[in-house]
């Protein structure tokens, strides 16, 4: 009888596993990309695609350029394990402390692929809960000339208490600057407006993994997307003209719009100091040869 039991339950537990394998393969395709235009597939972009279960360096650079003070960028501060591309915020304690010394230890992973739309990107991504910046990004260009597509930039534990909504909003812009003349406009989303059934729903970014998605539509339309149900979109008055690079960051300022500095002890906290990204997956439009 104790055999007979035993398949038994075994049975019920590859029913089991095999209802939630479905799910899952359900809820993947819910959160792919949207809808091509008649006439058009998505094609995926290999070079902008990855599962990260080694670090590939034909896809992937560290680009090491600082922000402001606090921040230093190092190689060190960013990798791949256990099937995530991670990004570690650490205290540099050897140099000042003060307002004058680069004390935040971080890093930035960025693509060597550039691309323009009409494309779609989105990743699985967990932030980490410091005071501070976990981004993913799209940019060319510098300060006085680039185009650039913020699709988060999320902090989901603000040292300004009074910002009470910034960990439940999806921080979207885009900029676009010529010979110093900027063009920026927001598409932020706090994800309390998503519908009952979005995983995300009243969530702060680092609880769970989201999956968050871009679609650069043409020359002046962006629509953004958490787990594939639009939460945002931005207009540009000017073109988009440029190929962007896709970048994830993790940095702090002590500025407002940031959120404010991060709280120095946070930064020894394995458990809290690090964003990670599962995977990413970019796609193009081209021609439906049907």
């Amino acid at each position: 009888m104790k055999h007979v039991r035993n398949n038994l339950i075994s049975g019920k537990e590859r029913f089991f596993i095999g209802i939630m394998v479905l799910v899952l393969f359900i809820n993947h395709n819910l959160m792919a990309q949207p809808s091509a235009p008649e006439g058009k597939v998505w094609k995926v972009v290999p070079e902008l695609s990855d599962e990260f279960d080694f670090w590939d360096s034909s896809k992937w650079g560290k680009s090491l350029w600082n922000y402001g003070v606090p921040v230093q960028m190092k190689a060190e501060n960013s990798g791949v394990a256990e099937g995530n591309l991670w990004i570690k915020a650490t205290l540099d304690k050897s140099v000042s402390q003060d307002k004058d010394g680069r004390w935040f230890e971080t890093s930035r992973v960025m693509s060597k692929k550039q691309i323009r739309f009409p494309m779609y990107t989105e990743c699985r991504m967990k932030t980490s809960d410091i005071s501070a910046f976990s981004t993913y990004w799209l940019n060319n260009g510098n300060s006085n000339n680039r185009d650039e597509i913020d699709i988060c930039e999320h902090n989901s534990k603000p040292s300004f208490i009074d910002q009470k909504d910034r960990p439940y909003t999806m921080y979207s812009q885009y900029f676009v600057v010529k010979d110093g003349d900027t063009e920026r406009h927001h598409g932020n989303f706090d994800n309390r407006k998503l519908s009952d059934d979005n995983p995300a729903k009243g969530k702060k970014w680092n609880e769970d993994y989201q999956v968050l998605g871009c679609w650069w539509k043409d020359e002046h339309n962006i629509q953004f997307y958490i787990n594939g149900e639009e939460a945002g979109s931005v207009q540009s008055k000017q073109v988009f003209t440029r190929k962007q690079n896709i970048i994830w960051d993790l940095w702090t300022s002590k500025d407002t719009w940031t959120g404010g500095i991060a709280d120095k002890k946070d930064l020894s906290n394995d458990n809290i100091n690090t964003m990670y990204v599962d995977w990413i997956h970019t796609y193009e439009l081209v021609k439906d040869k049907k």
